[in-house]
């Protein structure tokens, strides 16, 4: 069993037990959240599509940690000109562990 849900502006494909990164939530570490914006719903082959969402359905999770992200370098160069500029960032990020579908 899988679903696909809307968190934080991005879609993921959840299923239970699973530990995923999300953008940074607002919720404390051990908090329950639950999510309301599923778009498809697989129960071993029985397949709901939203439009866009389902009505009633709902993944449940918990918040394990925030964190930051690996760093990403941010090259920039134009040829001839000398001209380099290097940047880099982390995103915050937060784990979340999805405990059930509904």
């Amino acid at each position: 069993m899988y679903a696909i849900v809307e968190i934080a502006g991005k879609q993921f494909k959840v299923a239970q037990d699973q530990k995923i990164f999300v953008n940074r939530l607002q919720n404390e570490e051990g908090s329950e959240v639950s999510f309301d914006t599923v778009m498809l719903k697989d129960n071993d082959g029985n397949v709901t599509v939203g439009q866009p969402y389902i009505s009633g359905a709902s993944v449940k999770a918990t918040v394990l940690k925030h964190l930051k992200g690996k760093k990403v370098l941010v090259f920039k160069k134009i040829r001839r000109k000398g001209f380099q500029k290097m940047n880099g960032h982390r995103d915050y990020l937060t784990q979340i562990q999805i405990n059930s579908i509904n």
